[in-house]
């Protein structure tokens, strides 16, 4: 089973500086029938203005994941680590017991477009770990690349929850087939163009929660960008 979550029914902030879209409940946006999706608890799509971004703040116990689209983002974090993130590069922090990180767009003139999103761990209060990764565009085109996993498969980011996240750009005649686990459940969130999913369109921003199918086919895309999460049922 596919369902939906259309992008125009998403939580939307606007803050002058800040666009944000939430596909679960997040700050001021709530709806209980959508607070996460298994471990899974935010996607966020944010478009930050130039010169803009999120002060120092704290997070503990969360599994945070950020991918760039369009722009860079630069980071600075209470581990020590200051990094600019752009296009075809996956950050990763696993906030523990906790950290604190500023997060800014440091162009003049370009607005920068991400994805962030978040996974509960299995285990809460671990030690603060930092990783960043880069994957070229051929490495994402026309198949699922593997950013992390639980296991470190592929040369993934290692996460500490039973997660998998993939990403992939289609355009065209590309197509991807994929087969779920069975008994696993997965989301895919389009951040760019549209595609057919095992015959359903689907347009930027939109989602959908997968369940109980035995195979999964990507297919008539226009300039797509997605991601994939394959989580446990529980």
């Amino acid at each position: 089973m596919i369902t939906k979550r259309s992008a125009r029914e998403r939580g939307h902030a606007h803050h002058g500086w800040l666009e944000a879209f939430h596909t679960f409940s997040f700050a001021d946006y709530f709806d209980p029938r959508f607070l996460g999706y298994g471990p899974l608890r935010v996607i966020n799509q944010d478009r930050v203005e130039p010169g803009q971004g999120f002060p120092t703040h704290a997070h503990r116990d969360m599994e945070i994941v950020t991918y760039v689209l369009d722009g860079a983002l630069e980071h600075k974090d209470s581990l020590g680590n200051g990094s600019r993130i752009v296009p075809g590069e996956v950050q990763f922090m696993s906030a523990g017991s906790g950290v604190t990180h500023s997060e800014f767009n440091p162009s003049p003139t370009q607005v920068l477009h991400l994805l962030q999103m978040w996974v509960v761990p299995a285990r809460r209060g671990g030690v603060p770990r930092y990783e960043q990764r880069t994957l070229a565009a051929q490495a994402r085109q026309s198949r699922l690349a593997t950013l992390l996993s639980p296991d470190g498969r592929d040369q993934s980011i290692v996460i500490g929850q039973d997660a998998v996240l993939y990403a992939s750009l289609l355009d065209g005649s590309d197509r991807v087939s994929w087969q779920p686990t069975r008994g696993r459940r997965a989301w895919l969130h389009l951040a760019k163009g549209s595609l057919e999913l095992n015959g359903q369109r689907l347009e930027a921003g939109d989602g959908a929660a997968i369940e109980n199918e035995d195979k999964l086919e990507f297919a008539r895309a226009q300039r797509a960008e997605f991601v994939l999460w394959d989580l446990p049922q529980a």
